[in-house]
């Protein structure tokens, strides 16, 4: 980097994309999330003090704020040695614990794969090998086994100017992108989508791909998926390649996801409008309802060589995406459903729960600023003995909303055509409506618009659900409030949901604040996390998140970096219970420019499965000088996405 480059004006293909989610596309005059803590605080009569004390307060118990210092002393739940934070080349992670890179971008996924090579890459090649920008990571045993499972890797988006030789320079202290051929736009699109792959524990401890598994797959923007449940054949998914609305190629920007009680994987599909160019038909019908979405968003050239992707040549076809994909990693043939009934919106996952009556719900965040947090329950039940019975098991139900109230507790509005105002009057003629325009049938019940929502986790054995909230940069200075007393929220915040009487599929909730993120030791920060939280302990821009087998949550971040915060992203374990609630724990940090994805863990809770995602993306970065060459560190290798498997040196539960 120029020594006399200001690294905050930088503008990265990813900060571009990072910028799309920060508009904000909800006109509505919905309340915020912030106006809702503002008024429930307000009313328990927190604004007494300071305002750093009274957020403190409003996540932080009375009690733990008369214990003051003596708090430090908290038994916490997780035992490691915290790791240190910070920003450089590589990985870290707490002593005692071994983190080793199990497949890259580039690796062979199927037997025939040829080896990589990053300066004569092919769309077929890229086909067959690990995909890039590797996201969430869910983790499928055979037949019962620990040690032998099947891994499902989602492969969010590109970074063309890390991937491709030649294609991005340096010019007036900007990265400037050359022109795409035909070529790489297709490697792009083969690098997209999902990895699905057997591994196994050696004799030595270790896990490694089994490259010979009748289990291995990839997924890309050209594999052929079917759309299954209410929006299934409806006019305003038929394209002229698919006048049948029942057929889809492909799939993309699957950001977060999960894994079904079944068995299946889960692909959330995210920010699929920045796929699509061209202009839509004067008048057309779906002008509205891409507006709310952002689409045409323009971010890849795939409309000037696809024309599926140009919506002056096929106006419906942003309605074929927006889904949670299901895949039955069991039949490497199966065609993946998309399973409708579950909206379309951002998803930025799709986290599973057995409701105590069989019921299976699933939780999923809208990842923009200002929309909203969904769940959705299965009309039937989930039968442990026969996984056939539970295959088509998400095509029906019902999705709900959430509605955050002032006195803590919420309501989960039903999206149902017919109800309310989801009528024909304002445009619904069907179910199928409802679902092709979440967001509108959500703006339309009074759905609360939140920080921008990522991963929503629930906890099986608590009735307890986190919400990730990375930030809202767009919070006005007239927002300002004692619990929320930051304009230009920078750093996120996590919100407890306790689902009444631990059914999941209750309609009336209660919740609280967890966390409030950010360096706590800068008080108009108003961060809140415990007093036992170290200097390395805090963390900016909650995102990922995961549960593991004893009930504790841990949560990965996006959007840490020198500039920012002054250290990387990571993955902290985070107190949920007792006195050390709110206090944070350090566990592994992400080479410079990266963003942590997963976590995943076993069963056991002895293997731990992080995600790296585009590392080395930080300044002035191209493929000839990223910001690291991590994680093969040879000068003839590109830095490369990778993911990695976590474990106790000398065995055991991971903390």
């Amino acid at each position: 980097m120029n020594e006399h480059v200001d690294p905050t004006e930088i503008k990265t293909p990813t900060d571009i994309r990072e910028e799309s989610e920060d508009i904000g596309r909800n006109d509505t005059s919905n309340p915020t999330m912030g106006d809702i803590i503002n008024r429930r605080y307000s009313r328990r009569g927190f604004l007494g003090g300071s305002l750093a004390v009274a957020a403190i307060g409003a996540t932080v118990s009375p009690m733990a704020l008369l214990a003051g210092k003596a708090q430090a002393a908290a038994a916490s739940a997780f035992d490691f040695t915290e790791a240190t934070a910070g920003v450089d080349e590589t990985h870290h992670i707490a002593d005692g614990y071994d983190a080793d890179i199990l497949l890259r971008w580039g690796d062979k996924v199927l037997p025939d794969a040829p080896d990589f090579d990053p300066m004569n890459q092919s769309a077929d090649a890229q086909a067959k090998q690990f995909g890039y920008n590797n996201d969430y990571v869910g983790f499928i045993p055979l037949d019962g086994a620990e040690d032998r499972g099947i891994l499902a890797v989602n492969h969010e988006y590109t970074n063309g100017e890390l991937m491709f030789p030649g294609l991005a320079k340096v010019v007036d202290d900007k990265v400037e992108m050359g022109d795409y051929t035909r070529e790489l736009v297709d490697i792009e699109m083969a690098a997209h989508g999902g990895t699905v792959i057997e591994i196994r524990k050696g004799e030595n401890g270790k896990w490694q791909p089994v490259l010979d598994s009748p289990h291995n797959r990839r997924i890309t923007v050209n594999t052929e998926m079917a759309l299954s449940g209410p929006v299934a054949g409806h006019d305003r998914v038929k394209t002229n390649a698919d006048p049948s609305g029942t057929k889809v190629f492909g799939t993309l920007n699957n950001c977060a996801g999960g894994v079904t009680p079944w068995g299946t994987y889960l692909m959330a599909e995210e920010n699929f409008h920045g796929y699509f160019g061209g202009e839509l038909p004067a008048g057309h019908r779906e002008e509205e309802n891409y507006k709310r979405v952002g689409a045409p968003g323009g971010w890849y050239n795939w409309a000037s060589f696809h024309d599926r992707f140009d919506v002056s040549k096929e106006p419906n076809e942003p309605n074929r995406f927006g889904w949670i994909v299901e895949v039955d990693v069991m039949d490497p043939n199966s065609t993946p459903k998309k399973r409708t009934a579950l909206g379309r919106f951002k998803h930025e996952g799709c986290e599973t729960v057995v409701n105590g009556d069989g019921r299976v719900v699933c939780y999923s965040g809208d990842d923009e600023r200002f929309d909203y947090v969904y769940k959705f329950v299965t009309a039937g039940t989930f039968n442990p003995d026969d996984r056939s019975a539970n295959l088509d098991l998400l095509d029906e139900g019902t999705l709900y909303v959430a509605r955050f109230d002032e006195d803590g507790t919420m309501e989960w509005l039903p999206l149902v055509h017919g109800e309310g105002p989801l009528t024909a009057q304002n445009g619904f003629e069907s179910q199928a409506d409802v679902l092709i325009e979440t967001r509108r049938a959500a703006d339309l019940l009074g759905a609360t618009k939140m920080d921008r929502p990522e991963d929503v986790q629930p906890n099986a054995a608590t009735g307890k659900v986190y919400c990730m909230l990375t930030n809202n940069t767009r919070r006005k200075a007239d927002e300002v409030n004692a619990a929320n007393p930051r304009p230009d929220n920078a750093f996120g915040h996590i919100i407890e949901i306790t689902e009444t009487d631990g059914d999941f599929a209750s309609t009336r909730s209660t919740w609280e604040i967890l966390l409030k993120c950010g360096d706590p030791s800068i008080a108009e920060v108003g961060a809140t996390f415990s007093p036992a939280t170290s200097e390395n302990g805090w963390f900016g821009m909650p995102d990922n998140c995961a549960i593991d087998a004893d009930g504790r949550l841990w949560v990965s971040t996006d959007g840490n970096s020198q500039s920012k915060t002054g250290r990387a992203d990571g993955l902290w374990a985070v107190d949920t219970d007792g006195e050390a609630r709110g206090t944070s724990k350090l566990f592994f940090r992400v080479p410079v420019g990266a963003e942590m994805c997963g976590p995943y863990f076993t069963p056991s809770g002895e293997t731990l499965f992080l995600a790296v995602q585009h590392p080395g993306d930080e300044g002035l970065a191209t493929f000839e000088n990223p910001a690291t060459r991590w994680p093969d560190f040879d000068e003839k290798l590109p830095v490369r996405p990778s993911l990695l498997v976590v474990t106790k040196q000398g065995g055991g539960k991971i903390a």
